[in-house]
């Protein structure tokens, strides 16, 4: 009976295994990178937020300092009627005037501020919208990884079982070589080229005896270089 083939059965489920458990690493770190890439949206959302309120917070300075500045012009001119003399009349007028030119200034910013404000609300509109898009999609998709992850540790549990069931019907020693060449090479049974020799695990030559023992495939053969268990 052939030495090689129950170690090929053996070597095709961990084949399988091992890209089970590798996908079973990989979803956990698909979701963070889904989360992530949530995550940026989310700050989108925030900037435009504190984007906004600082347009509606130069909005409404403006509109204080243009109030101050006229509640200071009302004071002056209720003043000014009890002025004595024509030359303080005079100079309160100049104060006015400065500050309703002020006043006015204050104003345009004012005018200036609130016309920041509708795009800075249009730009967050347009990220909130695409935020709950995003979310939808990602939440959907992170159903599937979950989804995908049960069926995957599924899957590996009848995988190992069906190995422990292989694995039986492998004599001791191969077994024992096998797993010990697996814990260093993948994979670990590979096919000798008859024709010239060449192993294909690493792709070096080997000697005629070598050939020979793996053409009578009656006992394990190692490759002389990588260690790999040769098969022709």
């Amino acid at each position: 009976m052939s030495v090689i083939q129950p170690l090929l059965d053996l070597q095709e489920i961990d084949s399988r295994i091992r890209t089970l458990q590798q996908e079973a690493k990989d979803i956990p770190h698909r979701k963070e990178q889904e989360n992530a890439r949530l995550n940026g949206a989310r700050a989108a959302v925030e900037q435009a937020k504190a984007d906004l309120k600082a347009a509606q917070a130069r909005v409404s300075e403006a509109e204080l300092e243009s109030k101050a500045v006229r509640e200071k012009i009302l004071g002056l001119k209720k003043n000014q009627a009890m002025l004595k003399t024509n030359k303080e009349f005079q100079a309160y007028n100049l104060e006015i005037d400065g500050l309703e030119k002020e006043a006015e200034n204050f104003d345009a910013r004012t005018v200036a501020a609130m016309d920041m404000v509708p795009p800075k609300q249009q730009v967050l509109a347009e990220l909130e919208a695409k935020l709950k898009d995003e979310k939808s999609v990602v939440d959907t998709y992170l159903a599937e990884l979950d989804v995908r992850l049960a069926e995957v540790n599924a899957e590996l549990a009848q995988e190992e079982k069906n190995r422990h069931d292989v694995a039986r019907n492998v004599s001791p020693r191969p077994l024992l070589i096998y797993e010990r060449t697996k814990s260093r090479r993948w994979p670990a049974v590979v096919p000798l080229q008859e024709k010239d020799g060449v192993c294909k695990g690493c792709n070096i030559v080997q000697s005629p005896g070598i050939v020979q023992m793996a053409r009578r495939n009656q006992d394990i053969v190692m490759c002389q270089m990588c260690g790999r268990i040769l098969y022709i």
